[in-house]
Formats: C-alpha cells, structure tokens, sequence
C-alpha cells in the first residue's frame, strides 16, 4: 500500500485499522527485555555462579531477549551497534543455537580488532600528548603493533614477553614504547607500570624492598636520541653503572632472580612472568577480560588485585585461569566462554537489588555506553560523522570523515563529544581513568545541543527509510530496530497514536484525501503528495520526534 500521510495514519495503525503488507514488521512482545526462562547451568561458568548465588540466596535474573541479545553482543564483542537487518535477521532466526552462532561471528569480524585494540590502547596508554609525550610516529607504531597482535590472535604470553624485551626505535619498533609512554621512566616507574598492567597491583602499596627487586630488572634500561626529532632508542645497556642495584632484583613472591651476565634482566623478569604456574599473570589477564565484558572484574577493580581485595568467587577466577592456559594464552577463547554462557546472557532487570548481587553477577550490569561507542552509534544510526581534533598538526593527525572513534589509535585525537562523555586520558592507564557516570551536561548536549540535532535533521538514513516506506508500522518499526535493535511493543505503538493525534491533527484531513496539512504542498517535482509528505512535511517532523526521543531514552544510552 503507498501511504499519503504518516501522521494522519498512526491511530488507525496503532488499533490495526490500516491495511499494510504482510511484510511490514509486527508489534514486539509486550516485555522486550527478557524471556521466561532461567538459567540453567549449562556451562562451568554457570554452575560456579548460580552456585555462589543459591549459596547467599539470591535469585538470578531470567535469560535476555534475543533482542536485547543481539545488542548487546554486539556491542560488547565490536563496540557496534547492530543494523536494523542484522537486528530483525536475528530476531527471527529460529535457530536453537543462533546466539552461539552469532558471538563465533562477531570475534570473526574485522571491528573486533578496532575495538579491543581501543581498550589495549587504554591500558597501554597511547597517547602523543602530554604527559606521555610519544610523537605521532610512536603512536602509530605503537598503536599498530597493538591492532596487529589482536588481529592475528598472538598469543597473550607472547604478547607481555615481547612489550617488556623489545629493543629499538621507539617510531620502528611498536613494542618498545610500553617503556615511553609512562611519565616516570626511573627503574621505580617503569615498575609501577609492568605491575598495573601484568601483575594487577599497584606498587605504590608495595613495601619498599618489594618494589626495588622488580624495579631492579629495569636498571639497565636506558634511552638514546637520535636525529630524528622525538625518535628515541629503547635498549638494554649492559655496561649501564647501577650501582649494583641489578644484582639485587627479585620477583614479586619475594625469590631472588638469577640472572647470568650479559644477560637483560627483563627478559628474565618475563620468563618468569609468563610461565604457567605464576599465579598473578592468568589471573589479571582473565579477570581484565570478564570485567571489560560484565562491567566490573571478579577481583574489583581489575588493576588493584590485593588481599584486603579478595575475589567475588574464587572458584570462578581459577576455572578461566586454567581455561586461558589449557588454551595456550589465546584470549579469544576466555571470550567465548563469557559470551556464551547463561550468566552473560541474564536479563538486566534484576530480581534482588543488592551489593552481594550486583558483585556476584545476579543480573547483567547496566552501564552507559562509552563515549566512542556512543558517538559511533548515533553516526551509524543517522549516517552523519563526526570531526576530531589534536594539538598536533596535520598530517599526523588527519582523520578521515569516516572513521570512528573506536579506531583512533591516539589519546590525543579526540572531539568535546568524547570529553564531555568521559573518554579516559590516558594518562595512567587505570580503569577508573574512564568515567561512565551520567552528568547533567551530558543529558542537556543529548536533548538539547545542535550537535545531536544536526544529525537527526541531516540524516540521510531516515530521509531514506521515510521515502521508501509503504506504511507507516515501517517508519515506526524501521526507526526501532535502528536505533534500539527491537520493534516497537503495542503500548508504545498506542503511544506514538496519541501523540500523533495530540499535535498534528491537519495530518488527519490530508491522509483522508482532504485538502494537505502545513507544509504539505505538492512541488512541480511530480511526486505525489504523500511522498513530498514524509520526506518533508509533518511526517518527517514526527519522525524526528520519534527519533529524538529514542536516542535519549535509557535504553539506547546504556548497555543492558
């Protein structure tokens, strides 16, 4: 059916009045969110967590949606919202096992690599600017070495061993800039920063001999200036007078370290690392994947691992221990498992609202969208882009109109968009760098600034699911699963009908063949009143209300 007018037709499509076609998309369930069913231990991460909560009885949250599913893999797994098509492709896919289907082709897809190489550049600290002061060139290297590592599946063992030996030109040799990007290159900085990221602790809570043993594996690192403005050469210098401090490195149990001469204590400091049967190094690295994943770690939060800090469930902590090690350090396994399993897929809507629930992972953890990723929706949901900016000039930091924010590899590159939306410095590379709480200037920017509304009224997206639509369920549904990954439920199909009714009834005399409402006048184009309607007029106008209203719902905002 072509449809004259949206307006005018939203009561009657909200009672079913008007005819549509069969393939016009149908009214959600009346609970969207969740299903009926509980979880059932399907998994060992099941067991080992609903164990916890029947041991402190707390009641689980039933199982997700497949709409609420979709979003959220793939959000957590690529930092990317679904498209309509995927979103409704999956809805409908009666499959039994489609949702481990899907999470086995997102770790497949190329924006896996972008985004878990966004949250590597985090903790690694990728940055050009001040304070880390790298050079464009290093970033990149840095950044790409990274990218590289995650793309081709590098082994998490390798991967630690070859940032804490690497030698060379800190613009050649991406590894080797672990060592620059920290602000205090003395033995003790560059201890604080091997311990944040491999070991999960903080030095600075270390008793001092503790920190001088690991800090004694990096006294004869040193750094050499070359012609090249900002290159620096990363090595070991065996001929580096430290005082005899070198001979007096020990690993973080307290056990002296061997270390035969000639030889770079790092890379003793990394065999040890590295090994299977060193307690902290599988640890931190599965505990920083389940927290990136749901939110918060076992151990909370993932970089401060101490015993006043004990895990939620140790038991669950040693299963992924093991399971990252049987499976020879490959990270993308420790993925699967979370991503498949019943816990990860609990509903949001919890049953017991309490801390022991929230810490023993009762209900899947609301949390807004992180900037990048947030930014990167509403583009990809309106088909706009977004300028970035940095201190440095062009051309090293030349970002092209369609790259999203979820591939720039430097800290330094970013917009007030990702200011104002808490995205980390990279100063530290601590978790809580990030800061995912709502503000009021953030509401205000989404409801009100023309940043956002620019976007809504320049969309060629919506300009295009407005032309081709045969009935006005397509607008309303279309508008859904782009922008919330689901259909409409009848209760918000009525509530669109009332506003319709409320504010544009000229659209009413129009859709019944009647003189054409304001802003509905035929042009000499030829097109028919009802498509110079919906492409401009009151329809259109309705539509980015529809919009608007969406994108500042808690739903679109956050992770659940």
């Amino acid at each position: 059916m072509k449809t004259s007018l949206l307006l005018g037709m939203l009561a009657a499509m909200a009672v079913g009045a008007a005819a549509e076609p069969e393939s016009a998309p149908r009214a959600a369930a009346q609970n969207p969110y969740e299903t009926a069913l509980a979880p059932q231990g399907r998994t060992a991460i099941d067991r080992l967590v609903l164990a916890k909560l029947e041991k402190l009885g707390i009641q689980p949250a039933p199982l997700c949606s497949d709409a609420v599913f979709v979003r959220r893999a793939f959000l957590d797994t690529i930092g990317t919202l679904p498209t309509g098509k995927e979103a409704l492709a999956f809805i409908k896919d009666e499959a039994p096992n489609k949702r481990e289907t899907l999470i086995d082709a997102l770790l497949k897809r190329p924006e896996f690599t972008d985004y878990w190489t966004m949250r590597w550049d985090e903790a690694l600290r990728v940055k050009a600017e001040f304070p880390i002061n790298l050079w464009p060139n290093a970033v990149q290297a840095y950044h790409r070495w990274i990218f590289t590592a995650l793309r081709d599946g590098m082994p998490y063992d390798r991967f630690a061993r070859e940032l804490l030996t690497a030698n060379g030109s800190n613009f050649r040799v991406g590894p080797v800039n672990f060592y620059r990007a920290v602000q205090d290159k003395s033995p003790d900085g560059i201890a604080h920063a091997v311990a944040q990221t491999f070991l999960g602790e903080r030095s600075e809570k270390w008793p001092k001999a503790k920190l001088a043993g690991v800090a004694a594996f990096f006294s004869q690192l040193d750094y050499k200036a070359t012609g090249e403005w900002k290159e620096e050469i990363v090595y070991y210098d065996p001929g580096k007078v430290t005082n005899g401090l070198a001979k007096a490195a020990a690993f973080p149990d307290g056990t002296p370290a061997q270390i035969a001469p000639d030889t770079d204590p790092r890379k003793v400091f990394a065999d040890w690392l590295i090994t299977d049967k060193n307690p902290w190094f599988a640890r931190v690295a599965v505990n920083r994947v389940w927290a990136w994943l749901m939110g918060r770690g076992i151990i909370h939060e993932p970089d401060d691992l101490r015993a006043d800090n004990p895990p939620c469930n140790p038991e669950l902590l040693a299963y992924l221990q093991k399971e990252l090690i049987a499976a020879k350090w490959d990270l993308r396994h420790i993925y699967r498992l979370i991503l498949t399993s019943d816990v990860y897929q609990l509903s949001s809507i919890a049953r017991t609202r309490s801390a022991a629930a929230e810490a023993n992972f009762a209900s899947y953890p609301l949390r807004r969208l992180e900037a990048e990723v947030l930014i990167d929706a509403l583009n990809q949901i309106t088909g706009t882009a977004e300028k970035y900016v940095s201190a440095i000039p062009e051309p090293f930091t030349f970002i092209p109109d369609d790259q999203r924010a979820i591939q720039l590899g430097d800290g330094s590159i970013s917009s007030s968009f990702l200011e104002m939306f808490g995205r980390p410095a990279r100063d530290t590379g601590l978790w809580s760098e990030r800061v995912n709480k709502t503000t009021p200037d953030q509401t205000l920017h989404m409801l009100n600034s023309s940043h956002i509304q620019r976007k809504l009224e320049q969309s060629p997206k919506f300009q295009t699911l407005m032309r081709n639509a045969t009935a006005p369920r397509e607008v309303i549904g279309g508008l859904y699963l782009m922008i919330l990954s689901r259909l409409p439920t009848a209760p918000e199909l009525q509530a669109i009908a009332s506003y319709a009714q409320t504010e544009a009834p000229a659209a009413g005399v129009a859709a019944k063949g009647g003189k054409p409402g304001k802003g509905d006048k035929a042009g000499k184009s030829g097109k028919s009143s009802g498509s110079k309607y919906r492409e401009s007029g009151k329809g259109r106008e309705a539509a980015l209300d529809i919009a608007w209203a969406l994108i500042n719902s808690q739903e679109f905002l956050y992770r659940h």
